[in-house]
């Protein structure tokens, strides 16, 4: 049996794993306003990527007899400076979900809940490749600057991304 404090954590996050995919196809439509398909691409890549992780949440929950509850999202911001400010908001989002993480993982060893240590021990893992992805990202742009040719470059580059 699930907890309540544990039940009500996970149920949170997927509230976040949801607004998370909100928030980047928000960035998404910018990028296609912008002229940066390739950026958009990448965007709703992420997107699904964290529908996904939000199912993972809800089945854990399903799959241990608990009541899912999906929370209210808060509509995302849809304007930037530049796609170096969009990736940074990307990013800085990331090291937040990282923090939500790690919170459950403590509230899991708090709880003595096994079944969502290990199932939480993935999205540790994730959670270093979320952000070292956007990081990536966030460092070229800012080598390159604005230099219109190189941001095409990176622009085809990321739109490669399934």
């Amino acid at each position: 049996m699930i907890s309540e404090k544990m039940l009500k954590g996970l149920n949170e996050q997927i509230k976040h794993e949801m607004e998370s995919a909100y928030i980047y196809l928000s960035m998404a439509a910018y990028f296609y306003d912008e002229g940066y398909d390739g950026m958009a691409q990448w965007m709703k890549a992420q997107a699904n990527e964290e529908m996904e992780h939000a199912m993972r949440f809800f089945n854990h929950i399903q799959e241990r007899d608990g009541r899912i509850e999906l929370l209210a999202i808060e509509k995302p911001k849809k304007e930037w400076g530049s796609p170096l400010d969009v990736f940074q908001a990307a990013y800085e989002h990331e090291k937040f979900i990282t923090s939500k993480i790690h919170d459950l993982v403590k509230l899991a060893k708090t709880e003595e809940d096994y079944a969502a240590s290990i199932m939480l021990q993935w999205f540790v893992e994730e959670q270093v490749e979320e952000e070292a992805n956007a990081s990536q990202v966030v460092q070229t742009l800012e080598r390159i600057g604005t230099a219109g040719h190189a941001l095409v470059m990176v622009d085809r580059e990321l739109g490669k991304r399934e």
